[in-house]
């Protein structure tokens, strides 16, 4: 009788319990050592757990949504002699290519034709190949690529159902039909790729990879700027009585264990804004057909840390005060920079802001954070002469600029807005109505 053996998590690091988002095995399966069996992902990373054993799968002890630790049964196995399976088990030999699971496969299918390959389905020229730019930053395990490059299908153009978006195999093989049944109007559109470069033949070069926030940073960003048809409207503001207030109020927050910036009083002057302009605080519907309008104010603050770009959310921001605030930027940036911000921390936002002004520049465009429909950015401020009173007059000078989603706003609401918002920054006294 054959050996049946657990197969347990082992250690996987510093976690105490960690997400199972993806069972890559079913009972049944028969799978050789180091075959991938589960899919785990922490705050930062996402790992496959292979066999430590070959066999056939008897009993899978795990469940989607699973949180495991160290020493957790995944599965039994009924080990076999070798890392092939027994004779028992075997069935027809059926070429790599052609590889598909049991009960996917149609009773009425004839034997196939050994002697040649399964020829992939067809899909458009114009599709990228697996492993192109966009499949290699679509999130899948290696056992649903491997799926996808037999059947000639761009991971990009998949739509993920399983957590976070991950594309499972049920969604390469829908994609896969959809097209055999020319019912993907999607799949003949595809950016032209960026061919390879060997930049070492022109010189000495380093490879640095991305951190697991740029890449994501980067897939949502990318995703945004092809899905929403951009806009930006640039104006500035004259903030030289609120930074004097600002002052004024300085050594009062350090009392409270803050630091009063100018972004506090961004998130008020936005409040107000969108209060005026409730367009500017919904979302669009997955159809398109309707925009759902919040009653909420939640404000993100984009924080740049060592890692790439986060955005923690400042929720409620109407019910608070500035010190109250600014106590709260304080916190949520240092857990940024850390990189111990909590999920819940960083969704739910309705509009974002984002600040060079520390930094410097005149203006720039930032890229709506989808799904919401706007964003402003902030650069630096700097004294300008004014003509007042028949004279020039110094005057601390504030550009910013707002990027909105011209399916929702058209011009004329995105100059109304940011001139609301330069009239707020202008008299602080709005910001307290």
């Amino acid at each position: 009788m054959a050996e049946i053996k657990e197969i347990l998590l082992p250690d996987i690091g510093d976690f105490d319990e960690i997400d199972v988002i993806e069972i890559l095995v079913k009972p049944g399966d028969s799978i050789k050592k180091e075959d991938p069996l589960i899919v785990l992902e922490s705050d930062k990373a996402t790992m496959e757990i292979p066999s430590t054993e070959a066999g056939v799968v008897k009993e899978v002890n795990v469940n989607v949504g699973d949180k495991i630790a160290e020493g957790h049964t995944i599965l039994s196995l009924e080990l076999s002699d070798s890392e092939s399976p027994s004779d028992a088990d075997q069935t027809e030999p059926v070429p790599e290519t052609q590889e598909v699971e049991k009960e996917d496969k149609p009773e009425t299918i004839p034997p196939l034709e050994l002697t040649q390959p399964m020829p992939a389905p067809e899909i458009p020229k114009t599709a990228e190949k697996v492993r192109g730019s966009r499949s290699a930053k679509a999130l899948a395990s290696p056992a649903v690529r491997k799926l996808a490059r037999e059947l000639g299908v761009d991971l990009g153009l998949v739509n993920g159902s399983g957590p976070k978006n991950r594309i499972l195999k049920e969604d390469v093989k829908s994609y896969t039909k959809s097209v055999i049944e020319g019912t993907n109007t999607n799949a003949g559109f595809s950016l032209p790729e960026i061919p390879p470069v060997d930049f070492s033949k022109f010189g000495e070069t380093q490879l640095k990879p991305l951190s697991k926030i740029k890449k994501l940073t980067g897939q949502h960003m990318q995703r945004s700027w092809l899905s929403v048809p951009q806009v930006t409207q640039f104006d500035e503001a004259d903030i030289t009585d609120l930074e004097e207030f600002r002052q004024s109020r300085k050594n009062e927050a350090k009392e409270k264990g803050t630091n009063l910036t100018l972004i506090t009083f961004l998130i008020k002057a936005v409040v107000v804004a969108l209060k005026k302009f409730p367009e500017f605080n919904s979302s669009l519907t997955s159809d398109g057909d309707a925009l759902v309008l919040k009653q909420y104010f939640h404000i993100g603050i984009a924080v740049n840390t060592d890692n790439g770009l986060v955005v923690p959310v400042i929720r409620n921001a109407d019910q608070k005060g500035l010190f109250d605030i600014a106590l709260e930027i304080t916190d949520l940036s240092e857990k940024a920079r850390l990189g111990v911000l909590k999920p819940d921390e960083m969704q739910g936002g309705c509009f974002t802001i984002s600040s060079l002004g520390s930094i410097g520049g005149t203006g720039f465009t930032p890229i709506v954070n989808a799904p919401e429909v706007a964003i402003l950015g902030v650069s630096k401020s700097d004294l300008k002469p004014v003509y007042q009173d028949n004279q020039f007059i110094p005057k601390l000078i504030l550009p910013f600029s707002v990027s909105y989603d011209h399916r929702v706003i058209d011009g004329v609401a995105a100059a109304q807005f940011a001139g609301f918002i330069k009239e707020i920054l202008s008299d602080i006294r709005q910001i307290l109505l």
